[in-house]
C-alpha cells in the first residue's frame, strides 16, 4: 500500500510581475479573492486533504505571507472585545497548527523544478503533493483530496489534468497517453509546451501534483530544460518506467488567477457561491452589462 501524504510544498517564490502596481509591495499570493488570500485557500485544500506538514518556499519580499500564517492576539482580542467571533472563526479556522509550517528560501528563480527541488531536504524520502496558489479550483470536494484518495490506489506519481483546446496545449505540460480510462489516463511520458503540431495529446496538467521522491534524483542534476530553467515535468517524465504516472480529471472548475481576467473571472464566481453576498453580485453585473461601461470613450463623447 502506498505511503498517505502529509506533506505538500507551496512554490510561493514568483515576483507576480503580471500583476504589478498592485504585487510591488505585496505576495501575489495575498491576492484576495473575494475576502480570501490565494494562498489560503491552497492551504485549506491541503488541510483538507489531510496534509499535515506545509512547506513554503519563498524568497525576499514575501514576510506578509508568513505573517498571514501567525496568530495576530491583539487583533483577535479587539474583536472578542467587540463581540465579533464569526471574524475569530474566520482568522483561525482552517489555519495550520504551531509546528505545522516550515519556510525554505529560492535564491535564485531557476523555475519550478528547482522550487520544489529547494524543499526536498524539508520531503525526505516520502511522498508529497504540491499546489500552485494560483490555480484556483472551485469544487464540492477539494481537488487535492480527490488526488489523494486515487493515490492511495495507484501510488507512484498523480497530477491532476484537464482537457484544453488544442491551439493552447503550449500552455502547458501535456500528457502522452498510454491509456484513457475516462477520469483517470495512465501516462508514458509527458512534454512541456509542445507545439501543437507536436502535441501527443490536448491533455494538460493543471497546478496540483502528488510525487514520488525519486523526482529527486533528476532535480539534483539541476539540468535546464523549456524556458531554460529547471522544470518539474521533466522530473516527472525522468521517472516514468520505473514510477507509476497517472492523470486525474478532477471534478471542479480551474480558475488561472496568475492572469487578470482568470482572477476576476474567480472572484465573480467565488462571490456567487456566498449565499449572503450572491443576490448583490448578481444585481451589479446585471446594472454593468445594461450600461455602456466604456467610461472613457463615453467622457470623450461628452
Amino acid at each position: 500500500m502506498p505511503r498517505r501524504v502529509r506533506k505538500a510544498v507551496f512554490p510561493v517564490a514568483g515576483m507576480g510581475t503580471r500583476f504589478l502596481p498592485a504585487t510591488k509591495a505585496m505576495p501575489k499570493e495575498m491576492l484576495p479573492v473575494v475576502d480570501k488570500p490565494l494562498i489560503q485557500y491552497a492551504v485549506e485544500e491541503a488541510g483538507a486533504a489531510g496534509i499535515e506538514h506545509f512547506i513554503f518556499v519563498t524568497c525576499r519580499g514575501k514576510s506578509a505571507l508568513e505573517d498571514h500564517f501567525d496568530s495576530a492576539p491583539e487583533l483577535e482580542r479587539l474583536l472578542s472585545d467587540r463581540g465579533k467571533h464569526d471574524l475569530i472563526a474566520a482568522l483561525t479556522s482552517g489555519m495550520p497548527k504551531s509546528g505545522q509550517i516550515s519556510y525554505t528560501r529560492q535564491h535564485v528563480p531557476l523555475g519550478l523544478g528547482h522550487a520544489v527541488w529547494c524543499a526536498r531536504d524539508l520531503i525526505e524520502n516520502e511522498p508529497f503533493a504540491v499546489i500552485l496558489p494560483d490555480d484556483l479550483i472551485l469544487t464540492r470536494i477539494p481537488c487535492l483530496k480527490q488526488m489523494v484518495d486515487i493515490h492511495a490506489e495507484t501510488g507512484g506519481n498523480v497530477v491532476a489534468v484537464m482537457d484544453v483546446p488544442l491551439q493552447h496545449v503550449r500552455r502547458y505540460g501535456i500528457l502522452d497517453i498510454e491509456a484513457d480510462h475516462g477520469r483517470l489516463v495512465q501516462a508514458k511520458g509527458l512534454i512541456e509546451k509542445p507545439d501543437p503540431a507536436l502535441a501527443p495529446s490536448n491533455i494538460s496538467i493543471t497546478g496540483r501534483y502528488i510525487l514520488h521522491p525519486t523526482v529527486f534524483e533528476h532535480l539534483d542534476h539541476q539540468i535546464c530544460g523549456s524556458g531554460d530553467e529547471i522544470q518539474l515535468t521533466d522530473a516527472i517524465n525522468a521517472t516514468i518506467g520505473r514510477i507509476s504516472f497517472h492523470g486525474l480529471r478532477f471534478e471542479g472548475r480551474r480558475f488561472d488567477c496568475g492572469d487578470k481576467v482568470g482572477f476576476l473571472h474567480a472572484n465573480v464566481a467565488y462571490a456567487l457561491q456566498r449565499p449572503e453576498m450572491r443576490t448583490q453580485v448578481i444585481e451589479a453585473l446585471q446594472e454593468l452589462l445594461s450600461h455602456d461601461t466604456d467610461i472613457g470613450e463615453k467622457k470623450g463623447n461628452r
